[in-house]
Parts: C-alpha cells; sequence; structure tokens
C-alpha cells in the first residue's frame, strides 16, 4: 500500500521482521519511501519514543533503519519534517493520549 503525506513523501510497508536465532531478539527494519531533503525518523515504545533518524539512500529513494527488539507489544509512529504520522499501511492501531493514533506492532 503506498499513500502520500501531506508533505508530499510517499510511503510504503513499514516494517520487516527477521528472527535472530542467538539472542531471541527480532530484527524489524523500519522503512520509508522519501527523497532527498527530508527529515524521516521513527519513534515508538522500544525506544521510549525518542525520535531516531533513518537513513537515506538515493538509489531507492528510501529511508531506513532497524532494530533488534525483544518479543513483545510495541507502538510507534513516524515524523517526516518534524509531522508525526501513523503508519498507513498497518492496519493495527491504538488511540493515544494526544487523540491521534499510534500503529502497534507485536513480536512473538
Amino acid at each position: 500500500m503506498t499513500a502520500k503525506t501531506d508533505s508530499g513523501i510517499k510511503r510504503i510497508a513499514m516494517y520487516k521482521i527477521g528472527q535472530h536465532k542467538k539472542d531471541g531478539k527480532i530484527r524489524v527494519e523500519f522503512s520509508c519511501e522519501s527523497s532527498a531533503g527530508h527529515t524521516v525518523m521513527v519513534a515508538g515504545s522500544f525506544n521510549d519514543w525518542a525520535p531516531v533518524p533513518m537513513s537515506f539512500d538515493a538509489g531507492s529513494n528510501q529511508a531506513t533503519v532497524a532494530f533488534k527488539l525483544n518479543p513483545g507489544y510495541y507502538e510507534y509512529r513516524f515524523i517526516i519534517d518534524g509531522e508525526w504520522i501513523t503508519d498507513e499501511s498497518n492496519p493495527a492501531i491504538s488511540a493515544n493520549d494526544f487523540g491521534t493514533l499510534n500503529s502497534v506492532l507485536k513480536l512473538d
């Protein structure tokens, strides 16, 4: 699914999951279709909502960042040019204290 934001950035599937056998953690890669000049970050309950910059690859027009997370329930949002955005490609959502929606990620 692709969605166009007010900032003109198109978003696609936002995360991929892969299991790490050594430590039991799960590799989660967040990605966002973008273009040069935009600031794209992700924040969530997995990192105390501290925005983490995503690396931009001009060849693929993708901003990406990966985390190794323990199995569990996490909520997250993307920050694009300062605007907090729900992952529209993820139907799992939860209301937050700010009257908006967080995307939900369950890792088993």
